[in-house]
């Protein structure tokens, strides 16, 4: 288990809360999934377990199967509401009984999360004391992701603030128009395009203002609870990071792509 963090001399608690639902129309069950004789909620928590700012780690989850096997690889679970329609209001629910001033929320379906990028999170709260939320990006290095609407793009301001999130291609570069291709690579050759990278980091107020408030418009039209937040003009910093973003765990197949990728560690543990 973690030791404490003896880091923050300002005193914040500062809590990861893995949200983990059982339901998944396209995958159930899927934080139970094995992956080489681990399940899929135990390799977000071992990767978890590596940042250096984080006081505790919890596993919030409807299910009681999910919140066992937590337990038993020494994890602590709590039990949610099965009525959440988000990971967000999940979240909200968990910090009522807990202290914790920053929570930072981890997604339950990536087991690749790095470390490194939690506490680039974390650290921008500290940094900035007005700071509601933050959250991470990578460059985009090919044309074809930056036109694919299942990845989430994201531009900001000079100080690094989200402008907007889409899953259209943005920034579009004129130069390249009226072909969207070419406007997409010359974005790409820019280094204009950023993805979203899904983990925030919420000052405690503001993830229970968050989630009090109804979904906006443009939520709703991009199907990204991320600019609830903008729309009800909350900061987003957007810490920039290197790497690919990690792996999303959304499908049967998305599991077979990780088992795969994770086969040469089954080889050197045996």
């Amino acid at each position: 288990m973690m030791a404490h963090n003896t880091r923050a001399p300002n005193g914040l608690a500062i809590v990861a809360i893995i949200p983990a639902r059982f339901a998944s129309t396209r995958l159930p069950g899927k934080p139970l999934s094995d992956v080489h004789g681990k399940t899929l909620i135990e390799r977000v928590h071992e990767r978890v377990r590596g940042a250096a700012r984080l006081d505790r780690i919890l596993v919030a989850t409807d299910d009681e199967r999910i919140a066992a096997a937590v337990r038993g690889f020494g994890g602590e679970a709590l039990l949610t509401s099965p009525d959440h329609p988000t990971g967000t209001d999940r979240l909200a629910e968990a910090t009522l009984g807990i202290e914790a001033e920053i929570v930072v929320n981890v997604q339950g379906d990536e087991p690749l999360v790095d470390p490194a990028g939690i506490d680039a999170a974390v650290a921008a709260l500290e940094a900035d004391p007005d700071l509601p939320i933050s959250t991470l990006s990578v460059p985009i290095r090919d044309a074809e992701e930056l036109l694919a609407p299942q990845v989430v793009k994201v531009v900001a301001d000079r100080a690094g603030n989200a402008l907007y999130f889409s899953r259209s291609p943005i920034p579009f570069v004129r130069a390249g128009a009226p072909d969207p291709r070419a406007a997409a690579e010359e974005a790409v050759r820019r280094g204009l395009a950023r993805k979203h990278v899904g983990l925030y980091a919420f000052r405690r107020a503001a993830l229970v203002r968050f989630a009090s408030l109804p979904p906006s418009p443009l939520e709703e039209a991009e199907g990204l609870e991320q600019l609830r937040a903008l729309h009800n003009g909350m900061r987003i910093r957007v810490v920039p990071v290197e790497g690919d973003g990690g792996v999303a765990v959304d499908t049967p197949q998305d599991l077979e792509r990780l088992r795969a990728l994770l086969a040469p560690e089954r080889g050197r543990n045996g």
